[in-house]
């Protein structure tokens, strides 16, 4: 994640997503039709299932009903927020308190309303979150420096500086680039510290994000179309292809890219030329291809859903960015610069960490990267104040993940000449969760955070324990 610098800087950027999770299926198509002229959706009934949609895109905006089910109220948006979601969350409920509507900003939400809710009211809400959300100019913090270590980077560890090096020697190739890492490590802006060393125009950097965008209208996307080549095609339109001719075109989440578009990107990178959607005329282009994924690219070619053919394409110059877990003393650094620029934004006092908090925060595993250590940092600035950050400040699920786990609850003995008693793995994994739950006074998302596991996890486990009678077996 970039300190400084634009976080926009392509040539045009595709429709916003916007994540629906919500029960009632009457208000999911009520929110899918009033915000479809502006955004795209994606729906989930459940947070389980809204975590999962988590795991794979980054949505620019979620709307999250905090009634009922399996996490209810602030835990609904602490668990979204711990699963490393930065962006604004409008929470719904039909139950609106002052006390509720506290407790929901408290625990990261944006904004909150009640229900029923028009869509006009929705339509203007998601509009002025989406426009607050707008990247924009920010300040210097006093007495800091307004750089990063390395082209937008932060941190000077070993696995760093490796990474650094391999920008440098990669750069100014024309070759492909294939960047994996896990979610929130930065591979945007590898992308475009690859394109800045590339020597091409800064202004032909363009990035598609292949899991946000309908399937049937990702060709149009990458290739343009022609007036009339589908309902809605009023005019004639350039694709990130074309937009980015003579600089780079930064494919991510490659892997999410349907399997007959995958052919057609194939053929285009073979012959360097391309065909808008409707279109008869061929169009020559030259692109650098940079393209990412968070997921094993060889077990997605292994199991069929991505092309063996066009991965050894695009993987011609590999780079896999360490998380931030791996970092070292990177993790303490980033939290500084990330606590001045927030502090400089919110007209907040702090100058540093105090030693406690300084401690937690270094010692913290990250499973969301340095994209949930940012949310954590920008919510602890808007929500307290001073010169130093401390350990009271900081969530609960930090401190308590940061110190080893309570010795478990013993299991079957051993008896001695007797075969070893064993016992079934669901069986210790569901002590384990259990047992962490408790210590977490049943809160899932601090208890996932504690387990370095994705509160999804949790949910899907108990939920199939209780299909199965087993979750207060044993």
């Amino acid at each position: 994640m970039p300190f400084e610098g634009p976080e926009e800087p392509v040539s045009r950027r595709v429709r916003r997503l916007v994540l629906i999770i919500d029960a009632d299926p009457a208000f999911r198509r009520l929110a899918v039709q009033a915000l479809s002229t502006e955004a795209d959706c994606r729906e989930a009934a459940s947070v389980e299932d809204g975590l999962e949609i988590l795991d794979r895109r980054d949505p620019d905006l979620i709307v999250a009903c905090l009634d009922g089910g399996a996490a209810a109220g602030a835990e609904t948006i602490e668990s979204l927020r711990f699963a490393g979601y930065e962006g604004p969350i409008l929470a719904t409920s039909a139950r609106v308190s002052l006390g509720s509507a506290v407790e929901a900003m408290r625990a990261g939400a944006s904004d909150v309303a009640g229900k029923p809710l028009s869509a006009t009211d929705l339509l203007r809400r998601v509009g002025k979150l989406m426009e607050a959300d707008r990247p924009a100019a920010r300040p210097a913090a006093p007495g800091r420096r307004d750089s990063a270590d390395f082209q937008g980077f932060i941190g000077t560890s070993p696995a760093m500086t490796e990474i650094y090096e391999q920008i440098r020697r990669i750069g100014p190739s024309r070759a492909p680039v294939f960047v994996t890492g896990e979610s929130g490590t930065g591979k945007e802006v590898t992308a475009q510290a690859v394109h800045t060393l590339s020597g091409r125009p800064a202004t032909r950097f363009v990035a598609l994000n292949c899991g946000a965008i309908p399937k049937d209208l990702m060709e149009s996307e990458i290739f343009g179309h022609v007036k009339g080549a589908f309902t809605g095609a009023t005019e004639d339109r350039a694709g990130a292809a074309e937009l980015a001719d003579g600089g780079t075109l930064f494919l991510d989440e490659i892997c999410e890219m349907d399997l007959a578009l995958q052919t057609k990107l194939l053929r285009f990178i073979q012959t360097g030329e391309m065909r808008r959607v409707g279109d008869t005329r061929t169009r020559a282009v030259d692109v650098r291809f940079v393209c990412a994924t968070n997921r094993d690219p060889l077990a997605d070619v292994a199991a069929g859903r991505f092309r063996e053919d066009l991965y050894y394409r695009l993987c011609v110059l590999p780079i896999h960015l360490p998380p931030l877990r791996r970092r070292g003393d990177d993790v303490l650094a980033l939290a500084e610069a990330f606590l001045a620029r927030f502090s400089a934004e919110e007209g907040r006092h702090f100058r540093g960490f105090d030693a406690a908090a300084a401690d937690i925060v270094s010692r913290y595993s990250w499973p969301g990267n340095v994209r949930q250590l940012q949310n954590v940092i920008r919510r602890l600035v808007v929500m307290h104040d001073g010169e130093r950050v401390t350990a009271p400040m900081l969530p609960l699920a930090l401190a308590h993940g940061s110190q080893p786990m309570a010795a478990p609850v013993a299991g079957p003995t051993h008896v001695a000449g007797s075969p070893p008693m064993v016992e079934p793995f669901w069986v210790q994994e569901r002590r384990i969760i259990e047992e962490a739950l408790a210590a977490f006074d049943g809160n899932l998302s601090r208890a996932a955070a504690a387990l370095e596991i994705s509160p999804s996890t949790i949910y899907r486990k108990r939920e199939s324990w209780a299909r199965e009678g087993l979750l207060q077996a044993g």
